[in-house]
């Protein structure tokens, strides 16, 4: 199979594929022309594509999630990489490929990192602290495991969540022991909480998000996370009034920093501070490493990150 990560401009392949999305969208010509527009996605990346002159059939046939074997042209559209699909079909059990074997996943398994998670919310030793965590972490664990963090900025992919609370995780324990005025439970409690109600924000499967929840669209996961805590305290009988519910949910809700971000408040506690910091250096390496890795390693800039303010990342040579 030709991988999505080897592609360059000008190349035909044949190979097999998932459309990670499928749009029916008409062309400005008169008459207007059906035509798919596609996301085409491998274990290696992702490339946006064409399927021009869409018939009544092709519309009845491919649907998001589909496995297809495709021949296609890359072409540079206004200097990005795209795929004009020539001829499509869906697979058959005789073309001998299954659905995971296109998916990107963390790179630790699912169980390792929920049993990496788990042995930290034990290890929380704050008595309230502790309940509510496991309570709202009980919520989402049947998801947690291979659940996306987000739709297309970082770790957007089979149990990226678990991978992103893990990896912030692991930075959390060494600012604390570099920081000691920060208390280790809150900044545990922080990390795990800050994204735990992104399964309910999100519909995915296998890793990859096609739509949001209308919680989601409505709510968000932020005050979602916020409203799990007020639960957790009121189900385990904790006062809603103490430090430690309000040091909780002030976690969530601050930890995007920026209300155009999506947080309704700034960072107030130290813990608030180091927390939305840990998020964002995670985050933002993982884009890059994203980049990096799906980028095909002859081109020297990968292409523009949306979270990096549209920056590209240069690929020095060693």
């Amino acid at each position: 199979m030709t991988a999505i990560k080897s592609l360059s401009s000008q190349d035909e392949f044949v190979g097999y594929y998932l459309l990670k999305e499928l749009e029916v969208k008409q062309t400005n010509s008169t008459p207007a022309k059906d035509y798919f527009d596609i996301v085409l996605c491998d274990s290696s990346g992702q490339l946006p594509a064409k399927y021009w002159d869409v018939s009544p059939t092709d519309k009845e046939t491919f649907f998001p999630m589909g496995l297809v074997k495709v021949q296609g042209l890359v072409q540079t559209y206004r200097e990005k990489l795209q795929i004009k699909i020539t001829r499509m079909r869906k697979t058959t059990p005789e073309d001998g490929v299954v659905l995971t074997d296109f998916i990107r996943s963390a790179p630790i398994s699912p169980a390792d990192l929920l049993a990496a998670i788990k042995q930290t919310v034990e290890s929380i030793t704050d008595r309230d602290i502790h309940k509510i965590v496991s309570y709202c972490v009980k919520k989402v664990e049947d998801k947690l495991s291979h659940y996306p963090a987000a739709k297309t900025y970082h770790h957007a992919y089979f149990a990226g969540l678990a991978y992103h609370i893990a990896r912030m995780l692991e930075l959390g324990e060494f600012v604390c022991k570099q920081r000691p005025f920060l208390n280790p439970d809150l900044i545990k409690a922080g990390i795990v909480l800050h994204d735990i109600a992104k399964p309910e924000e999100m519909i995915a499967q296998m890793g990859i998000v096609s739509d949001y929840s209308v919680q989601g669209k409505l709510i968000g996961h932020i005050s979602m996370a916020s409203n799990w805590i007020t639960e957790a305290a009121l189900v385990e009988g904790i006062d809603l009034q103490s430090e430690r519910v309000l040091a909780l949910q002030h976690l969530v809700l601050s930890h995007h920093n920026l209300g155009e971000w999506g947080s309704p408040v700034q960072p107030q506690t130290a813990e608030a501070v180091a927390l939305h910091h840990i998020d964002a250096l995670d985050a933002k390496l993982q884009m890059v490493e994203d980049a990096l890795q799906t980028t095909p390693e002859h081109e020297e800039w990968t292409p523009m990150i949306r979270g990096l303010e549209n920056k590209a990342i240069y690929r020095m040579k060693w």
